[in-house]
């Protein structure tokens, strides 16, 4: 399964049972934790969600909102005797601030603790069925998004047409790479005469903290799930602005430009009791939308 689960939906301060930003995103038996705001490691137990699978954790930016919970979960999978690698993507200063936290906690980690810096935009990670790429947003301070993508699946082969063209069952694997045959008498037999195109690979984009910004469409284009921050109702929107964050509004208008699947809205402000107010406007300009809510999983279909 391709899902997300929201552990944390608020902004800056723990309001109304809501929690800062954090969320799993869960592919097969894989785990990659997005931001770690506080309370991270407490919504991870509540929802039942294995943090010996956590290997990969992505922060968006240092906003402490999205990153105070990370040095609590990390020395608590160290007393919890963790032991294989893991690691951290985020700013620079990242890793200098937790190094310094754990230094003067005399704290000695058992596992190998890794840290990629995000510098600018790209290629992440890469796994046999996953790859991650960050790209600036436009946030008070450098602040990332990220862009999980399932890795395009192999054609499907049309075995009887390849046996019928006296293909060798041991190219049939270089067929479902693409590759064209040619014959030992010279006859080039087209790729798309024995295989057909497989599902496209799904995809969860993460926008992160950002003011409205139509140039991020290109990032988010034919996203199955795209999570987008909207921070405030569009009553608000000259705040959202000073403060770098998007309304509700907004958020569905670049998720109508992107031609994404569906949007989740997230990052509400504790100004905000009830949320049905931020879907109800944005259902009136991108219908496909629903609110992030703690504790459920969204399907990436």
């Amino acid at each position: 399964m391709f899902g997300l689960t929201i552990l944390g939906n608020n902004s800056a301060v723990p309001a109304f049972g809501r929690h800062p930003t954090s969320q799993a995103v869960s592919y097969e038996d894989q785990v990659f934790l997005v931001d770690c705001g506080e309370g991270t490691q407490l919504q991870l137990a509540r929802y039942k969600i294995k943090r010996n699978k956590i290997n990969h954790i992505f922060i968006s930016h240092l906003h402490g909102d999205h990153y105070f919970g990370l040095i609590g979960l990390l020395t608590s999978l160290g007393l919890m005797g963790r032991e294989h690698d893991l690691t951290v993507y985020g700013p620079s200063l990242l890793e200098n601030i937790i190094m310094m936290q754990l230094e003067a906690a005399g704290t000695q980690l058992k596992f190998k603790l890794n840290f990629v810096k995000l510098t600018e935009g790209g290629m992440i990670f890469s796994g046999t069925k996953m790859e991650v790429l960050c790209f600036p947003v436009k946030h008070r301070i450098p602040c990332f998004g990220f862009v999980f993508r399932e890795k395009k699946l192999p054609r499907k082969l049309l075995p009887e047409e390849a046996k019928r063209l006296e293909i060798p069952a041991n190219f049939f694997h270089h067929l479902q790479l693409g590759e064209d045959y040619h014959s030992p008498g010279g006859i080039l037999i087209k790729n798309e005469r024995v295989t057909t195109a497989n599902t496209p690979g799904r995809i969860y984009a993460y926008s992160a903290d950002t003011i409205y910004d139509e140039s991020l469409s290109s990032i988010f284009a034919n996203a199955n799930l795209l999570y987008h921050e909207s921070t405030y109702l569009h009553e608000m929107e000259d705040r959202a602005r000073e403060r770098f964050h998007t309304t509700a509004r907004q958020a569905a208008a670049i998720a109508a430009k992107s031609g994404v699947k569906k949007l989740l809205l997230g990052h509400f402000s504790s100004k905000y009791e009830t949320l049905d107010p931020f879907l109800h406007e944005a259902t009136a300009f991108f219908p496909n939308t629903d609110l992030a809510i703690e504790g459920v999983t969204y399907r990436i279909i």
